[in-house]
């Protein structure tokens, strides 16, 4: 019996109570049943530096929190909640892409070589500068997990590895395991 004829029959706020006593797959239904809404509402948006599918991720991760934060006793229907946190994680991601909130990330970590420091403050070398950056964004994104990516995420938010281990579900070790295979990646020279 697959997910949809399994959890298809209940209501999203009685799939997160399932979910609640510990049933897990049904996580994994909901990121699905919703991804259509994340589709739909990445099409609104633009990230500078960023393709749409950069935002349907952040839309993503929007949703797996909105899985883990929905609260029924505070929150009305799960859909409006999940809209809400979906459209406020891609509102999010623009603004950061717009103050460079990921600079650190662009300018500091360098998969292929060293890094150069510009000393012409052309026009031209910083355009060049700013697609050299974005190239190294976009390799460091192809290389991590989905898990890997949002565990980066909440890190550079600045959130504890006891704080990151509970939006994703996991323990500390298990946080401080995907940081060190991300440290890794990023180290790597190809």
């Amino acid at each position: 019996m697959n997910r949809r004829e399994r959890y298809g029959q209940f209501t999203d706020e009685e799939l997160l109570l399932r979910l609640g006593a510990g049933e897990t797959e049904v996580t994994e239904y909901l990121l699905d049943k919703y991804k259509a809404l994340v589709k739909r509402q990445a099409r609104t948006l633009y990230l500078i530096g960023g393709e749409n599918d950069d935002l349907i991720q952040e839309g993503m991760i929007g949703l797996f929190k909105a899985i883990r934060g929905f609260r029924a006793e505070k929150e009305g229907s799960f859909y409006t909640f999940a809209e809400l946190c979906i459209t406020r994680q891609m509102y999010t991601a623009v603004q950061a892409s717009k103050r460079k909130k990921h600079a650190p990330l662009n300018s500091y970590v360098s998969l292929d070589e060293e890094p150069q420091i510009l000393t012409e403050q052309n026009p031209e070398a910083l355009v060049i500068d700013q697609e050299d950056r974005e190239d190294r964004y976009n390799q460091i994104h192809r290389r991590l997990s989905d898990m890997e990516k949002l565990v980066l995420e909440l890190y550079l938010e600045g959130k504890t590895y006891g704080q990151i281990g509970a939006v994703i579900g996991k323990n500390e070790k298990a946080v401080d395991n995907t940081m060190q295979r991300l440290r890794k990646k990023l180290d790597k020279k190809r």
